[in-house]
């Protein structure tokens, strides 16, 4: 896991420049969409979020909830991600939703630089690498 230092700037800056933001996006939601069809079903997102562990951890410590609680959790992102209710995310309603939840991680973060680990490729990770790309070519 790359380890960086990131504040809330970092993610604000990527999440407004609209190219780098869409690209990511684009990348992030063709890996998810295992199926290739064009949109996201229930079951790619929750897939998506088992593997960032998030609803298992609080505070980074393991937090056991049953069966019936994850599945309720994962409706409701569902739920959240799906606007218009067809049945399936589609692209605009993946980068809005993923929009909405980096800027609320940009704001619990801050402006006081943090040490963090990131996923290989993950959205904290594209937002550094964006304000790396924006510093070198300055």
């Amino acid at each position: 896991m790359p380890v960086m230092v990131i504040d809330g700037s970092t993610v604000i800056d990527f999440v407004q420049h609209a190219e780098s933001f869409d690209k990511a996006m684009e990348r992030k939601f063709y890996s998810i969409d295992v199926n290739h069809d064009g949109s996201l079903s229930r079951a790619e997102v929750r897939a998506a979020f088992e593997c960032v562990h998030i609803l298992e951890c609080t505070l980074g410590m393991p937090d056991a909830k049953s069966p019936r609680q994850l599945n309720k959790i994962y409706d409701s992102i569902f739920e959240r991600f799906d606007t218009d209710h067809n049945g399936v995310v589609d692209m605009e309603e993946f980068r809005a939703q993923m929009r909405d939840i980096l800027l609320a991680v940009a704001h619990g973060l801050g402006s006081a630089p943090l040490q963090i680990a990131t996923e290989e490729d993950g959205f904290l990770q594209d937002a550094a690498n964006h304000e790396l790309e924006k510093n070198s070519a300055a």
